[in-house]
């Protein structure tokens, strides 16, 4: 089980890496084609379609790196506290903490849901 669950870790911590560095494709490769992504105060996101719009138009992030304080793999979930900094697409400078929780099936992430005690982004 350990196996596994280190697995679904560094899934996880490349999702992060991919996102910092605008990898798309590869990002996205990461997900199950019926993802379902709940942010804190955004519309729901359904599928792999829709979540790339996200990332190409959407997201109000327009740079800046993610910081995990904690990563914690279960069997087919993996929960992430953590910290940004960067910019948004309006200029404003932003630094604030996140948990997310990615839920996987079949070595892809199924689910994920986002918190952000700060602000929404």
């Amino acid at each position: 089980m350990a196996h596994a669950t280190t697995t679904l870790e560094s899934i996880v911590r490349s999702y992060y890496e991919h996102v910092d560095a605008h990898r798309l494709e590869e990002m996205l490769a990461l997900f199950d084609e019926n993802i379902v992504y709940e942010r804190q105060g955004t519309p729901t996101i359904v599928g792999i379609e829709a979540l790339r719009r996200f990332y190409e138009h959407e997201r109000i992030i327009e740079s800046g790196r993610h910081f995990l304080d904690q990563v914690l793999p279960g069997t087919d979930w993996v929960a992430v506290r953590g910290r940004f900094e960067g910019r948004l697409r309006d200029g404003r400078q932003v630094r604030l903490r996140f948990t997310d929780w990615h839920h996987f099936r079949d070595g892809r992430i199924v689910r994920r849901e986002s918190l952000f005690p700060d602000e929404a982004v």
